[in-house]
C-alpha cells in the first residue's frame, strides 16, 4: 500500500520495449537506499516490481495491461517521474490509502496560478466520474491530493508549492497525460451496494 506522498523525482534511465511489454531502468537514490529484488515502488501511481538494483538505479518489467491503463507506455530517457515507496505496517498515512493500481489516465486542461499556490484542472473519464467527488482524495501521477471541484467531465485540485516543486505535477502543461486512481473505498462502497440491490437480506422466521 502506498499514501501518495512522492519521495522524490527520479528519473528513465533507459526504456526496452518486448513486445507488447517493456523493462524500464530508472534512476532514484532515495527509493532504492533498501529497496531489493521483488521489493515495489509506485511509479507515476503505477506499483512496479523491482528487478535489480544498483548504484541508485532500480529496474520493473511493465506489462501490457499497465502500458495500456497508464502513461508509462510514453516514458523516454530523462523523462521525470512521481517515486514511492510502500509504506510499512505501522507508518505515517499522510495521503490516502492508494493501491498503485491505475485505474485510467486524464489530460490537464488548464492551470491557474495563485500567489503561492497553482489550480489545476483535468479532464474526467466517463467511467471514473462517479467515484470522484469535492473535497473527496484522488491520487494524480502517484500524488495524493484533495479535489476542489467536481464535474462529470473534469475536475480541479490546488497545489502547494511543496507539490509544485517535488512532483511532476509541477511541470505538466495542458495536455499532457496523467494517471489517475480513484478512492478505493468509494470501489468498495458501490460494490457492496450493488449486491445488496441484487441479494435483499431475507429474514427467516422460526
Amino acid at each position: 500500500m502506498f499514501t501518495g506522498i512522492i519521495e522524490e523525482l527520479g528519473e528513465i534511465v533507459t526504456v526496452e520495449r518486448t513486445g507488447d511489454s517493456a523493462r524500464l531502468r530508472l534512476r532514484g537514490a532515495v527509493v532504492t537506499e533498501d529497496a531489493g529484488h521483488g521489493d515495489s515502488i509506485a511509479v507515476n501511481g503505477a506499483c512496479l516490481t523491482v528487478v535489480e538494483t544498483g548504484e541508485g538505479e532500480f529496474t520493473a518489467d511493465v506489462m501490457a495491461e499497465t502500458l495500456h491503463r497508464s502513461n508509462l507506455a510514453l516514458l523516454g530517457p530523462g523523462d521525470r517521474v512521481n517515486l514511492e515507496r510502500p509504506t510499512p505496517v505501522g507508518g505515517r498515512l499522510g495521503g490516502h490509502i492508494v493501491q498503485g493500481h491505475v485505474d485510467g489516465t486524464a489530460t490537464v486542461l488548464g492551470r491557474t496560478p495563485g500567489d503561492h499556490w497553482e489550480s489545476v484542472t483535468f479532464s474526467l473519464p466517463e467511467a471514473l466520474s462517479r467515484y470522484v467527488v469535492e473535497k473527496g482524495s484522488i491520487t494524480v501521477d502517484g500524488v495524493s491530493l484533495t479535489v476542489v471541484e467536481a464535474a462529470e467531465d473534469r475536475f480541479s485540485v490546488g497545489l502547494i508549492p511543496t507539490t509544485l516543486d517535488l512532483t511532476t505535477l509541477g511541470f505538466r502543461q495542458p495536455g499532457d497525460m496523467v494517471n489517475l486512481e480513484v478512492d478505493v473505498l468509494a470501489k468498495y462502497v458501490e460494490r457492496l451496494l450493488a449486491h445488496q440491490e441484487r441479494t435483499p437480506d431475507r429474514v427467516s422466521i422460526r
